[in-house]
């Protein structure tokens, strides 16, 4: 009769079934290996080569005619008055769109998280404008913007409202809110998407004792909903600073830029002197100067998220 294994003899096999489980410990690397070779030869190596560019005085008419400037370029950038104010339209705009896209998307994400009817068909039609392209929202709020036909200028009028700046994108004035407006229209619904699906991991207990606590709406809000929230919020606006210090279709489309420099950011001064400047080395430490900016956007986001994470874990 076959005796059953005994106990010592299965804790002796139990290390031999955990390696095999265990496997290779080289596993781990072949399984992030991929994207590392992705990273390196799309993302690696073309930085690389910008920030050598950068070092160099170079034609788009004769890429391979370089020569050596060292920091010839990054001195004359700053010693450039136009680009300090490009600098500073890419800070308003970056700023303005990170702000009023946040607020719009949590309040809208607020909206649609009570309980109403027709709340699943509002949270699908609040998606529509992130959905659409963006080269198609620039050429429609063009034509709404436009001085002579445009629909913005005849309901101004219908309500007498008219203050004689009919040409929006072409007023230096009104050409940078009329881009934020049209940015944030686009981008808030992603905002309000992301916030919504973090208020559902908003614990309700917490919610009715702080009701029963007797707390208002806004110290609701506090107490039970912004300490669960604020790590996506910051994270979204993490996010929200990189893709607005990048945008360049929507702008490009509604102003190249324009007039007089009034929209013009980081992006559409790399791509003037890259495309019509024809000055490859100069676009290039621009290009370097948008990263170096967006490098310290999320350095300072990391150490804010640390330093939030070691003052909960004081409490």
């Amino acid at each position: 009769m076959r005796q059953p294994p005994s106990l010592s003899s299965g804790l002796s096999e139990q290390p031999k079934a955990v390696a095999r489980l265990d496997g290779s410990p080289w596993t781990p690397y072949w399984f992030v290996a991929p994207v590392v070779v992705y990273l390196l030869l799309f993302q690696g190596y073309p930085l690389l080569r910008e920030l050598m560019l950068s070092f160099t005085q170079t034609s788009l008419l004769t890429p391979e005619q370089s020569t050596f400037v060292g920091l010839r370029n990054y001195e004359e950038l700053m010693a450039r008055p136009d680009f300090w104010r490009v600098i500073g339209v890419t800070a308003i705009y970056t700023v303005v769109c990170v702000v009023m896209a946040i607020s719009l998307g949590l309040g809208a994400a607020l909206l649609l998280d009570r309980p109403f009817r027709g709340r699943g068909l509002a949270r699908a039609l609040v998606t529509v404008p992130w959905a659409a392209p963006p080269i198609a929202v620039a050429t429609i709020f063009a034509w709404m913007l436009n001085a002579q036909y445009g629909i913005f200028n005849y309901v101004l009028k219908l309500v007498d409202l008219e203050v004689g700046y009919e040409s929006w994108l072409d007023n230096p004035r009104l050409a940078l809110p009329a881009i934020l407006f049209t940015t944030i229209w686009q981008i808030f619904p992603f905002s309000s998407v992301v916030l919504l699906a973090a208020l559902q991991g908003v614990s309700e207990e917490v919610r009715e004792a702080a009701q029963i606590d007797g707390a208002d709406r806004l110290n609701i809000f506090k107490v039970a909903v912004w300490p669960t929230i604020r790590p996506t919020v910051a994270l979204l606006a993490l996010f929200v600073t990189i893709w607005s210090l990048r945008r360049f279709d929507l702008i490009w489309v509604m102003t190249q830029g324009g007039p007089i420099g009034a929209t013009k950011t980081l992006v559409i001064d790399l791509y003037t002197r890259a495309f019509v400047s024809r000055e490859l080395g100069e676009a290039a430490a621009i290009g370097m100067v948008g990263l170096s900016v967006a490098l310290v956007v999320t350095l300072v986001y990391f150490w804010a998220t640390q330093r939030a994470e070691k003052a909960e874990g004081r409490r």
